[in-house]
């Protein structure tokens, strides 16, 4: 049985011929949070889609009642919306299509693709395990295929699957992988509770939505040969598949929060920029030549299912801020404003006002400290001194202590009013007043700067001195220097 992969399909259900466009899907189970690997999935799903011009689908497959929680659906959709993954048409939900499901088990039981099993569990197991005593494929027997048993308490409906052959496919990213059918059980299809399994609801949903790429994580590569041959029962076309390798750790085993992977909702929540972690992901596992940082609109042009690698790839925590840095670097301050202000609105010592006046401070600051940040969490954190008074301002005091001896409060002092003096407070003649107080008085620019720098902002470290006053203005620098001199007397 080799299935040939369809550039067109039939109306699925009905028998009508119709032109496919590329249709992708993602569908996570709302089991927990959005994670890495699914968010990549959920990305190379997304791109394919852009890049061919066709549609993306989602799909929250929440049939496992039990472990489906709607907290984790709005947890993954929030993802997908920060993510701007948007799908097109209406979200799927498939504790909501069960009848359509059964509808197709059905279907299969009155063509004679499937038939009624009443094994139980243990006896199914049993058979297993006399199975792996001769040394054979661990699998359910058969004992009821024959039976022509009908529906009762505790039965399930199980595929009958060909006697002999083999499935053929060839996966987007893995080349032609082969099975043979000796090697597959008859599968249930439908549970003994009357809901469908899995592989059954799968292909019914992505038959019924018209998918054509089915790309998901290679740990569904098991998967896809039984569902194969439940298209071919159906007589459904095969849409065309392919499996992404896993994401690893670096010490190449399974991904977890010990790398320092995380759900998609807390990188948001670290202040990462969505298209930073989309780059990111993208490029854990594709490539185009050395190019690291690319855009969005770069990648839905670039990324047309090529290029995909076929090992594992580690994730590195540290690249990824380096990215998101690299994405964060390149905005302008009036985009970055809007985003940073939400992470500004949550800091301890939050300043007040209107959004629209923050806003304004904002766009005035974020270049000082623009290229030092690597989040907008830690922009936000640089950014907190110079958005409150004087009088609020929140002083290292180990550094306060170490540069605010007698000598530097002198300093301070002195500069105070060469600064009050000046005609403009821009920074050119800022820089040069700064520099001719530090030759005037005969002190070196390191037993200056310390005092002024943890002046007006609190602690050692960031940008040019005369940049840091030109933004803050001139009030704003001489209370702060006035405030701290005073601290100097009194130590």
């Amino acid at each position: 049985m080799n299935v040939e992969q369809p550039a067109r399909g039939t109306d699925l259900f009905s028998g009508q011929e119709s032109t496919l466009n590329i249709v992708t899907r993602f569908a996570p189970s709302p089991t927990g949070h959005l994670h890495i690997g699914g968010a990549r999935t959920a990305i190379f799903c997304w791109l394919l889609a852009r890049h061919f011009g066709g549609k993306f689908l989602l799909r929250i497959e929440d049939t496992d009642m039990e472990r489906s929680k709607p907290e984790y659906t709005e947890s993954i959709l929030d993802s997908m919306r920060w993510l701007k993954l948007d799908p097109d048409g209406e979200i799927a939900f498939q504790s909501r299509r069960l009848a359509l499901y059964n509808e197709q088990v059905d279907k299969l039981l009155s063509s004679g693709h499937a038939y009624w099993c009443g094994c139980s569990p243990e006896a199914v197991e049993s058979m297993r395990e006399e199975a792996r005593a001769k040394g054979e494929k661990p699998r359910y027997n058969q004992a009821c295929r024959e039976k022509n048993l009908g529906p009762g308490p505790g039965r399930v409906v199980r595929l009958k699957t060909p006697a002999a052959g083999r499935i053929v496919f060839d996966d987007l990213f893995k080349g032609t992988i082969a099975v043979d059918i000796n090697e597959l059980d008859d599968m249930v299809l439908r549970r003994s509770d009357g809901a469908p399994t899995y592989n059954m609801a799968v292909v019914v949903d992505d038959a019924l939505m018209r998918v054509t790429h089915v790309v998901r994580g290679d740990d569904h590569v098991n998967n896809t040969p039984k569902q194969i041959l439940i298209y071919q029962a159906l007589g459904l076309p095969v849409p065309v598949f392919g499996h992404v390798p896993m994401i690893l750790g670096a010490d190449r085993q399974k991904l977890s929060k010990r790398h320092g992977a995380k759900a998609v909702i807390e990188y948001r929540e670290d202040g990462l920029l969505p298209e930073a972690l989309i780059n990111y992901l993208v490029r854990l596992g594709w490539s185009h030549g050395d190019k690291e940082i690319f855009s969005l609109s770069e990648l839905i042009d670039l990324f047309d299912g090529k290029n995909l690698h076929s090992a594992a790839a580690a994730f590195d925590p540290e690249k990824l801020l380096w990215v998101n840095a690299r994405h964060l670097h390149g905005k302008n301050a009036q985009e970055l404003a809007a985003l940073v202000l939400p992470f500004v609105r949550a800091l301890p010592l939050a300043p007040e006002g209107p959004d629209a006046e923050i806003l304004s401070e904002l766009e005035r600051f974020i270049p000082l400290f623009q290229s030092r940040s690597s989040t907008l969490r830690e922009l936000a954190r640089h950014l907190s001194c110079l958005l409150v008074p004087a009088d609020k301002v929140e002083y290292n005091q180990e550094e306060l202590k170490k540069v605010l001896t007698p000598e530097g409060g002198e300093h301070l002092e002195r500069l105070r009013g060469v600064f009050a003096a000046l005609p403009r407070f821009d920074r050119e003649t800022l820089h040069t007043a700064l520099n001719q107080y530090v030759a005037d008085s005969g002190a070196k620019f390191k037993a200056v700067a310390p005092a002024l720098r943890v002046s007006l902002l609190g602690f050692m470290g960031g940008p040019d001195l005369a940049e840091i006053m030109q933004a803050l203005g001139s009030a704003e620098t001489l209370a702060r220097m006035a405030r701290t001199a005073r601290t100097a007397t009194l130590q």
